[in-house]
């Protein structure tokens, strides 16, 4: 599986993000390593379809597809458990990664 986090700089959450996401795999016992896309400007985000920072991809799918008619620079936010955040919980992603294993757990 190929397992992506898009990103842009101006983001303070897409590193937690990025921990969460580390962490899920590693309690699903997940070897493969996470690519890093960094989002640069509007025109990356209409080409990559880009819906916040940080955005989580597994083979390509969004793990919380949306859709939209325009992309941008922005942040996202995640219902998690814990209320609005700017990354899912770990649990959460677990839970997605399970389902893109085909693990029904």
């Amino acid at each position: 599986m190929k397992i992506e986090l898009l990103y842009f700089d101006g983001c303070p959450s897409w590193q937690t993000g990025l921990d969460k996401l580390k962490t899920a795999l590693l309690m699903e016992h997940f070897g493969d390593s996470v690519e890093l896309i960094k989002v640069k400007d509007d025109s990356d985000a209409a080409r990559l379809k880009f819906l916040g920072s940080p955005s989580f991809r597994i083979d390509g799918q969004d793990l919380w597809p949306e859709e939209r008619d325009t992309y941008s620079l922005s942040c996202r936010v995640y219902t998690t458990p814990e209320g609005l955040k700017g990354w899912p919980s770990v649990d959460m992603l677990r839970e997605k990664i399970r389902a893109a294993k085909g693990d029904s757990q």
